[in-house]
């Protein structure tokens, strides 16, 4: 596992922030009961503060990162997954997911081609300029059929990639504004490419908030050769 491209998380780093900010209140929860054993009321009321202050902060911390689940930093190209498809049976394949960390999932699709949908977020100018990246999540990864009309009878798979459930940034910030302030643009991009046996796909996004998807050299030839 790549642990420099872990901690690129922002999920990541909060949460160990949050870790960092819970021992810190332990330990103030320690010192306030040897001050209150001591008889030090000044001294305990003052412990009493900060012990206060570094639990609301824990809890802050700790909400941000599971809010942040899923979502990732954004460079001008940064990768978001690499693809391996391989075909069961007619229109139906078996897929393989390789994150930018390491780790990977099987997934089975239907179709003839593999769509992936992301949530991109970009902040306004205070953020940008505090230094802010934008962050875009993952959202859905579905089997998409050449023909319409099939599309509309035919068997349909989609892989959920949401990780925080109804806790999410998105939804945080559709219902309560005010908690995620200075988001200037909140917007969806996909791409879809054919399936073809054996094949191995890269998916970035632009700068620009565009998912960009690739086949390598020998994929691009078996999707062109003529049925």
């Amino acid at each position: 596992m790549d642990w420099t491209a872990l901690l690129r998380l922002p999920s990541t780093i909060l949460l160990v922030l949050a870790v960092v900010a819970l021992l810190f209140t332990l330990v103030q929860l320690v010192a306030l009961r040897e001050r209150l054993h001591g008889g030090q009321r000044l001294a305990s009321a003052g412990r009493a503060v900060l012990l206060l202050l570094a639990f609301a902060l824990t809890l802050v911390l700790a909400g941000a990162g599971f809010a942040l689940r899923g979502y990732r930093l954004w460079s001008e190209e940064t990768p978001v997954v690499e693809i391996d498809a391989r075909i069961l049976s007619p229109q139906r394949w078996a897929l393989t997911l390789h994150w930018p960390d390491g780790s990977t999932r099987q997934v089975q699709l239907a179709g003839d081609a593999w769509r992936l949908e992301a949530i991109v977020l970009k902040w306004q100018a205070p953020a940008v300029l505090a230094g802010l990246p934008p962050v875009y999540r993952l959202d859905r990864l579905s089997g998409r059929y050449d023909d319409a009309g099939q599309e509309a009878t035919a068997l349909r798979t989609v892989i959920d990639f949401r990780e925080a459930g109804s806790f999410d940034l998105l939804d945080l910030h559709k219902q309560y504004p005010q908690w995620v302030p200075n988001v200037d643009v909140l917007f969806g991009s996909g791409v879809f490419l054919p399936l073809v046996d054996q094949g191995h796909y890269t998916v970035s996004l632009m700068r620009s908030g565009a998912l960009v998807a690739r086949p390598d050299e020998a994929t691009e030839q078996r999707i062109a050769q003529p049925f």
